[in-house]
Formats: structure tokens, sequence, C-alpha cells
């Protein structure tokens, strides 16, 4: 019997609402375990169950309410070997454009926190701080159904993808300041920014003082929103480098506090709106609001019409990465904070943040999915991650990964790195030769006889689609070598 893949299996998970499985169980929580593997957090799952026995987690799975077949909990647990990271795990403690924030984890402006309730409940639960759906004066009345997914086949709940056409907050603009003046009240350590859109010059003033009289912290002037029904608002603003310097301008000369503008995916050369606002005088940058997207499923449609909206979950971190990295890179605003956003589900999303450059980190389409109760796992997926590299403070972590980008012209082109197969892993179900026929430079080949494949190094040019392909992660990196001449 082959051994379990522990992620695959775990995202087999419902993440259930108070889990039969460890109602079941008594003796430990194994919903939390599976929710571990789940966010990338393997080696800390057994803690959850350190005290199970094999009978314990036997009746954990029967109590599997799993709509297919239950989940192999004890196979899952039992496989995972102990946690080689021991000691103290170092705070998350990092200030953001002056901002003392307990860790860098943010709810973004959005439809995860749109009331008081539900700031509050984040708070409880570990969030740091919070960027406010955005307030505006004009009246906003949403459409039904708002929200689309795109999914793998057959499979509903995970989705990779997520479109919206939400546009800012049905409240009346009172309600909002007063719930972000309670919020700061009733939570000091907490971090309250107000995300806020105006018009013209005079709305952005209005709001922003609004803001500042209400007690937040920070102000983030939302420059992109893609799906605003009325011109010159949202995306309109954050392609226009001339009007986002004005507006940036305007509110920074009538408030006190940190000012940072909320950048648009939505153009071809984000550094240049970015420059703009940093020559305005930003105190930061948000960066990237949702990208314009079309899907076509006939159960998205607003009575019998369609637009073009907003795209955001997993599908866009290495867009938005590639967004955050242009400014972090650039000479002109490598010297700016940076909040990111896109994608961010896991820990090690938020270090990928992280590392280019962002002292702070915003996460949406994660919270819709699976709820507020992620930031357990954000927080110490990336703690043990510091303390296995031996770092004691996040800001270290801030931009370490710059450098390693170059131009194309400054790849290394005379060395290569063939695959290498696992023949323990290896289940052969021919993929790789397939892909590699049809996709790649027919360096491999498959023995039907055998049920297993061979690489051809004269053929092979280490181009890796095979390792990607590859459902049993069964082929790996050889060494780096030099490339040989080829004969004439």
């Amino acid at each position: 019997m082959k051994r379990v893949n522990i992620y695959e299996e775990a995202s087999r998970c419902l993440m259930c609402q108070e889990a039969p499985c460890t109602k079941a169980c008594k003796t430990g929580d194994p919903a939390r375990a599976m929710r571990a593997i789940r966010f990338d957090n393997h080696k800390l799952a057994t803690r959850w169950v350190a005290d199970c026995s094999d009978a314990d987690l036997e009746r954990a799975e029967e109590a599997c309410i799993h709509y297919n077949w239950p989940i192999r909990l004890k196979e899952v647990l039992r496989s995972i070997h102990p946690d080689d990271v021991t000691g103290d795990y170092p705070s998350l403690e990092i200030d953001f454009c002056g901002i003392h924030c307990e860790n860098p984890f943010f709810l973004a402006s959005s439809a995860v926190c749109t009331n008081y309730e539900m700031v509050a409940r984040a708070f409880e639960m570990g969030w740091g701080g919070v960027f406010y759906k955005t307030i505006c004066l004009q009246e906003i009345k949403e459409v039904s159904p708002r929200f689309d997914a795109l999914h793998n086949s057959g499979i509903h709940g995970d989705f990779y993808g997520f479109r919206n056409m939400e546009q800012l907050s049905e409240n009346p603009v009172d309600m909002d300041f007063d719930i972000l003046h309670r919020l700061k009240q009733n939570y000091p350590t907490k971090i309250v920014v107000a995300s806020i859109m105006g018009q013209t010059n005079e709305q952005w003033v209005e709001l922003a003082q609004m803001a500042e009289s209400a007690g937040v912290d920070a102000i983030e002037l939302n420059f992109s929103c893609p799906q605003m029904r009325l011109e010159g608002m949202g995306s309109d603003v954050g392609q226009n480098p001339e009007l986002v310097a004005i507006y940036t301008k305007c509110v920074k000369k009538a408030v006190k506090i940190p000012v940072i503008p909320k950048m648009t995916p939505n153009i071809t050369h984000i550094f240049h709106p970015g420059l703009a606002a940093c020559l305005a005088g930003a105190d930061a940058l948000s960066a990237i609001n949702t990208i314009k997207s079309v899907t076509m499923d006939n159960e998205a449609e607003v009575s019998g019409r369609r637009t073009i909206s907003g795209y955001s979950g997993r599908a866009v971190k290495p867009i938005a990465l590639r967004y955050v990295l242009e400014l972090s890179s650039n000479d002109a605003t490598k010297d700016v904070t940076l909040s990111g956003i896109g994608g961010i589900e896991t820990w090690r999303d938020a270090l990928e943040f992280i590392q280019l450059g962002c002292s702070n980190v915003q996460v949406c389409t994660a919270v819709m999915q699976y709820g507020y109760r992620i930031i357990d796992d954000l927080v110490l997926g990336l703690q043990r991650y510091m303390a296995k590299v031996g770092v004691t403070q996040l800001k270290d972590l801030v931009g370490s990964k710059i450098g390693c980008f170059v131009t194309p012209s400054k790849l290394d082109r005379t060395t290569v790195i063939y695959p290498l197969i696992d023949r323990e892993r290896c289940v052969g179900c021919g993929r790789c030769e397939v892909s590699c026929s049809d996709g790649g430079h027919q360096a491999i080949v498959f023995d039907h006889e055998t049920r297993q494949p061979r690489i051809v190094g004269t053929k092979c040019v280490g181009c890796h689609l095979c390792r990607l392909v590859c459902p049993a992660g069964a082929i790996h990196l050889s060494k780096r070598v030099v490339k040989k001449e080829k004969a004439e």
C-alpha cells in the first residue's frame, strides 16, 4: 500500500464547524490538526493529537461526515515525524509606516470587515489589524448574486479563483466612522485603518478628516476598486498618475495620520501611479486590489446580464507579487513601505510578500473561504519558519529576496539541472512521458512493460515540465552542471 499523501488527504477535509471528528475523539482535536496540515503546518499538527490513542483517532475517523469517504485521520497523523524546531518562537511584532503592530496580518478592505461585530471577533482571534471596508459619500446598492468562483472540475467549496462584483460599504457614513471609533476604543492595541473613496478633492478631504476624528491609526485611499458604477472613482483614479498625485496630496495636507494609497493592477506599469503617490507624500502603498475579469457561469448572472469585475484568490498571487516587486525594486520607490495583498492563504504566501518588501499583508478571499480562524496557522507557521532559519525580528525578512531578481539577460544560461526520478515514489502513471512528448522535448521514454519512465539525457534540456506534472511528486532536482557543447 502506497503511503498517504498528507497534504492531498488534508485537502479533502471539509474543515467543519464544531467538527464531529473532534467531538468523537475527546482526548484531542484532530480537526485542528488537519487544518494545520491544510495550511502548510504539518509539523505542528501532532501537538493537537499528542495524547490521542489509535482508538481515539479511529473513533474520530468513524465520525467523519465527508460526503464520499472518511478522511484517513489515523494514517495521516501517525505518519508525521516529530517537529525538528524546538524552543521559543520569536515575536511577529513589526512597525508599519510608523505604527507598531503585534503581527503583520490584517483583514483587507472587503466583505470580511463590514461591521463592528465582525472585526471585533477577528481581533479576539488574533488578527493584528483591519483595513475596514471602503467608506464613500455615495449611496451604494449591491447586486445579487455578487460572487462567482473557479473550482477544479467537480470540486465544490475549495476555489482557486474568486470573482466579486461588490463595491463599497452600504452602511451610512456616520455609522461606519462610529464603528471605527468604537473598535479603536475597545481594542487599543489593534490597528484600525479607514479605507475611503471620494469623487472630488472635497470629498476625499471630508472623508479623511472624519476618519482622523474617529481616532483611526491610518487612512487607505482606495484608488483601485474595479467595479465602481460611477465614473471618476476606483480604478479610474488608480490608472491616472495625475489624479493619484492630486488626491494623495490633498488628503496629506488635510490630516496628520499616515496616508496609504491602494494601487490597481489594472494597468501595465504600477510603478507610474506608485511613484506619483510617493512624490505626493504617501506614507505607504497597498498593492494590489482585484484584477478585472470575466467568468461565464450562468448561475452568476444578474437578471440575465453580466459585467467585468474583480478577480482574487490564490490564482492571482504571482501577479500580485510581480507588482509588489516592481515597486520595491525600482530605485525611485524602493524605500516606500508596502502592504501586500493578493492570494494570501498560508503563512508561506505571506512570507513571499514580506521577502519582496512588504512589512504588512492583507487577507480577504481566504477568510471568506475558511474564516478568521486561519490566523492561528498564519502566525504559528511564520513564527516556526523564523525559528528554523534563526531570524529573531520579522523586519529582517522584509525585502530579503529582492536581490535574487534580475532581468532575463542576466540569468545563467551556461548550466542545467536535470530532473531526477525517485523510483520509490514513482507509481508508473506515465504522465511525465505524455507531457514531455507533447509539450516538451521528447526526452522521456516510457517502458510499457515495467511502467517505468527513463530520462534521455541527450534530449533533456532541464525545463522541468515533467517534475511539475508528476502527480506523485516523484521527480526532483539533481545537481546543477555545466551544459555540454552540442556537436556541430
